[in-house]
């Protein structure tokens, strides 16, 4: 099952409102910067680390760079997981950014960040790794049947993957304390208010109605697949870069439901574009 947004909340609208807003590839800066950190701390001996970590003490006592730095701290010191876990960040991230769009990934980010920030100032400190950990769930909600390989070995279904990530934490919880369970609570909020339209319609609160342009977008295709055969022209244009099915026969065409009229886009620009309005 694929989840999309089809309707507007106040996120959406945000976004629709400001597409500009944001970093474009924001997870590749933030993969880029955890390898520079991850390197120089391994020359310094974790003296690196240790300064830009958050803990509540030190931020109390000035040290407010504290509350930015975080971010690029790596999870692991050990030279492959640091770029295991870059990759992943990376790969989740520009997935994430294709699907939501540069604005809305943003969002995300600065939300987590935030929600963690405020975690941390009662709990005293961060672990990074659950923010970006979140990536990985939202693409899991999205892609739940997507199979990836485990370790680059064992094909496995997304939304088993995220479960089995989940369990950890839990186990964690069990084994070292409530204080894992508890640094991972802010990730999962931001994560919920982001992925919420899609449970409120898989736990039943609200019914999905269909759009009735969504109905009609297969006549559309029917008719332009028939334009295409008698005209021996393209199928498919992208109404922000004008690139054809002609001249790109492997990039994918989408509808968007939140325009008005059957506008058609190519896979750059299907989550990167301002809606046309006819009012």
């Amino acid at each position: 099952m694929i989840y999309r947004n089809d309707h507007y909340g106040p996120i959406d609208r945000f976004c629709a409102k400001h597409p500009r807003f944001g970093i474009p590839n924001l997870a590749m800066y933030i993969a880029i910067g955890q390898v520079i950190v991850g390197i120089a701390d391994l020359v310094m001996r974790g003296r690196l680390t240790a300064a830009m970590i958050f803990l509540r003490p030190y931020i109390m006592a000035g040290q407010v760079w504290r509350l930015v730095t975080f971010i690029l701290v790596p999870s692991s010191s050990n030279p492959f997981y640091l770029l295991l876990g870059c990759y992943v960040i990376y790969w989740t991230g520009q997935m994430l950014e294709r699907e939501w769009g540069t604005a809305k990934f943003n969002l995300f980010y600065l939300c987590g960040v935030l929600w963690s920030v405020v975690g941390g100032m009662f709990l005293g400190t961060i672990n990074i790794y659950y923010i970006h950990l979140s990536f990985f769930l939202v693409i899991a909600t999205m892609y739940s049947e997507m199979q990836v390989l485990f370790m680059f070995v064992l094909p496995i279904k997304m939304k088993w993957l995220a479960l089995l990530d989940v369990a950890l934490i839990l186990l964690d919880g069990i084994a070292i304390g409530p204080i894992v369970v508890l640094l991972a609570v802010p990730s999962f909020i931001n994560y919920f208010i982001f992925t919420w339209s899609f449970w409120s319609m898989k736990l039943g609160f609200v019914r999905r109605q269909a759009d009735p342009q969504v109905i009609n977008f297969k006549r559309a295709k029917r008719q332009a697949e028939k334009k295409a055969k008698e005209t021996g022209g393209y199928m498919h244009k992208c109404a922000v870069c004008g690139i054809t099915d002609q001249d790109d026969p492997n990039m994918e065409f989408r509808y968007c439901s939140k325009c008005d009229g059957y506008y058609c886009y190519c896979a750059n620009h299907i989550n990167n574009h301002i809606h046309i309005r006819n009012d």
